[in-house]
């Protein structure tokens, strides 16, 4: 279910309008990728839904139409339903060309994947960058909060009804005098509504002459 009249703190219209939201998102939103990308002439795959936004977020404030260049971001539901896709969409399923961005745990299952479909052998990040895939550091909210900065992803949280929450989580024992960078990761990925929110809610906030260089360098590539 595409959830397309959800309100936001301050009134306005959901910045998740246009994406499947809810329990069954992860699935739901890969249903409907597949769908488009059995005739995509470009396929993108990504770990989870919030990936996803990121990547047509940039795209859109540079002024691409992905849908229009046939090009369909894919979310695989981590990094172990990677293999699949590329079978299904690479050589030996509809020809697409393949790109994609996964974390730098799971690079290593993206390099076997690769290998497995006929893709290549990569056996290191520049390997994987010359395929199209690039590598997050931790993830890709690891990436986007580093890039903005702790103070400018509060500012962020503030203005959209967040920080008081962020603050509570802040005052948790486990948390207490943590960096804040690892503080707000835990904080957005501590539901998956708000992952999804700030994935979209970030990447609109940093300068695009700063994005980060995962993300900037996949939309680049493809």
């Amino acid at each position: 279910m595409v959830d397309s009249g959800a309100m936001r703190a301050d009134g306005g219209k959901d910045l998740l309008a246009g994406y499947v939201t809810g329990p069954a998102a992860a699935t739901e939103a890969t249903a409907v990728a597949l769908a488009r990308a059995e005739s995509a002439r470009v396929v993108v795959l990504v770990e989870g839904v919030s990936d996803q936004i990121a990547v047509e977020t940039l795209a859109g404030r540079r002024g691409r139409d992905l849908a229009a260049e046939g090009i369909v971001v894919l979310p695989v539901g981590g990094a172990h339903g990677v293999a699949r896709y590329l079978r299904r969409f690479g050589p030996e399923g509809t020809g697409a060309r393949l790109a994609g961005l996964c974390d730098a745990g799971e690079a290593h299952i993206v390099q076997r994947g690769l290998a497995t479909a006929g893709l290549g052998t990569p056996s290191s990040r520049a390997d994987l960058e010359r395929l199209g895939f690039f590598v997050c550091v931790e993830d890709l909210e690891d990436e986007l909060i580093r890039t903005a900065g702790p103070a400018q992803v509060m500012e962020v949280l503030a203005a959209h009804g967040d920080l008081g929450a962020f603050r509570t989580i802040q005052r948790q024992p486990a948390w207490r005098g943590k960096d804040e960078a690892a503080q707000l990761r835990r904080f957005l990925g501590a539901g998956s509504q708000r992952k999804l929110r700030y994935a979209r809610l970030l990447t609109e906030t940093i300068n695009l002459d700063q994005m980060p260089q995962p993300l900037d360098a996949l939309l680049s590539a493809v």
